[in-house]
């Protein structure tokens, strides 16, 4: 991929007119993710186009729509300090400050990319380095890839303690929004979002009367046994580099398949006793698959998913609220149960019961997150990113809906992704990387057992 790969540029974009400065405290919602992988996704558009139509038209249509947006966004062109006198990390806009943008060109096979099993490593070129330093990190940055007469690509790297899924698919989508509805030659960088893609700042609504923030915090200023340890270096290799075996496959749960899933569960359990949803049942269902395909050695296996708190919290926020919202949750089970014939069972049995508590309130616990998160640090552990919520293929620039979207960074973590399916209504897709020759395994286990249901 890297002889096929010509960048043509490398430049930042910024807001049309320079705003006033501008900072955003970190609240212990970000400051929990402060050193975790950046979250990486790329978006893959058909749209047959030459090399010189792409250049003479996509793509200043594209910058321009990107510059209006970040008009509306302006710490997506800022960056992350840890300023000795301030207790946590803030992000600050400054005039003059921009997005680092690629521009670059790819001879690659443009469908075999974006097709639903792909060598892992022939992505990640289309996927733009954040920069970061122990002093310093930039929020955001995007690379557009032409494939020339099949299509293009939108890769977006973002610093997860600036911003979570919901809110970087917010932005995705008010950058469409500004670029679908925008005509070249308009130089009027006046443009109105709609009210669900204009974001909220205001940090006050955040409280912390636990002191949170001030635990997340001393975390990372002791860790690794240092004091006074501000670095903002993030964690880039988290999980080990992408071999060259490694695939990344993307299956699909219908309606119908958690209908069934949801019908089998209510044959073995109590329904009034587990939780079943459209995400409890698929994410069951796909762990008991891979631990099989895997065959884990370890004692127990953890399941690590995060939930959105705008709407669960006291009072409720805007569900626009720039920033992360979202506390993850733990659900541990024992290797065995979940190899068993009944793994799915058991697997949705403590993703249940986890999902139960948080009827009792969704920041119950938070404060000693890092302690659970440390107690099953020898087990194997699963994880999820993206929600079928976010609708990621409704991100139109007004050439079309994406062909594909893939979250690469999960590639390196062992994570796996969720979205929704760009084709059947109600559908979830499921993006995980595995071995060549587990990913042949896997693609089986999980078709039959969808098809003995």
């Amino acid at each position: 991929m890297a002889q096929t790969l010509k960048v043509h540029q490398v430049c930042t974009v910024a807001p049309p007119q320079e705003a006033a400065a501008t900072s955003l405290p970190f609240t212990f919602f970000d400051t929990l993710w402060l050193r975790l992988p950046p979250v990486e996704r790329l978006f893959f558009y058909d749209h047959p186009n030459s090399t010189t139509s792409f250049f003479d038209s996509v793509l200043p249509t594209l910058k321009h729509s990107l510059s209006i947006t970040l008009q509306h966004f302006l710490p997506l062109a800022g960056t992350i300090t840890w300023p000795l006198d301030s207790p946590h990390p803030i992000i600050t806009y400054l005039p003059g400050d921009a997005v680092p943008l690629t521009v670059a060109e790819s001879a690659a096979d443009f469908n075999q990319l974006s097709s639903n099993l792909c060598e892992a490593q022939k992505r990640h070129p289309l996927i733009p380095p954040l920069k970061t330093s122990h002093e310093k990190a930039s929020v955001m940055s995007l690379q557009l890839t032409l494939f020339p007469d099949a299509g293009f690509s939108i890769g977006i790297t973002t610093h997860h303690a600036a911003l979570d899924g919901k809110t970087s698919t917010s932005f995705m989508k008010a950058w469409a929004s500004v670029c679908s509805n925008l005509k070249v030659k308009d130089q009027n960088p006046c443009y109105s979002l709609p009210e669900n893609l204009t974001p909220f700042f205001d940090r006050s609504v955040i409280t912390d009367p636990s002191g949170i923030n001030e635990v997340y915090a001393n975390s990372w200023l002791n860790f690794g046994g240092e004091t006074n340890n501000r670095s903002l270096k993030v964690w880039e290799t988290l999980g080990g580099a992408i071999g060259e075996d490694t695939v990344k496959g993307l299956f699909e749960v219908t309606p119908s398949h958690i209908k069934k899933l949801k019908q089998y569960a209510e044959s073995k359990i109590d329904k009034n006793k587990v939780r079943l949803s459209s995400f409890s049942v698929t994410c069951a269902y796909l762990i008991s698959c891979v631990v099989k395909v895997e065959q884990v050695k370890s004692k127990r296996v953890a399941f690590v998913f995060s939930v959105d708190c705008r709407t669960r919290l006291e009072p409720p926020i805007k569900p626009t609220y720039f920033g992360n919202c979202i506390m993850p949750h733990l659900a541990v089970a024992e290797t065995g149960e979940v190899l068993g014939d009944d793994g799915f069972i058991n697997a949705l049995v403590v993703i249940s019961d986890e999902l139960s508590e948080l009827e009792s309130g969704v920041m119950n616990g938070a404060e000693d997150w890092i302690s659970k998160i440390q107690s099953v640090a020898g087990d194997k552990m699963f994880s999820t990113a993206g929600s079928p919520r976010f609708e990621v293929y409704g991100v139109d620039f007004g050439w079309g809906r994406p062909k594909k979207v893939d979250v690469t960074s999960v590639d390196r973590t062992g994570a796996f992704s969720l979205s929704d399916s760009r084709d059947i209504h109600g559908g979830i897709e499921i993006g995980l990387a595995l071995n060549k020759s587990q990913m042949e395994a896997f693609a089986e286990v999980f078709a039959k057992g969808l098809e003995s249901l």
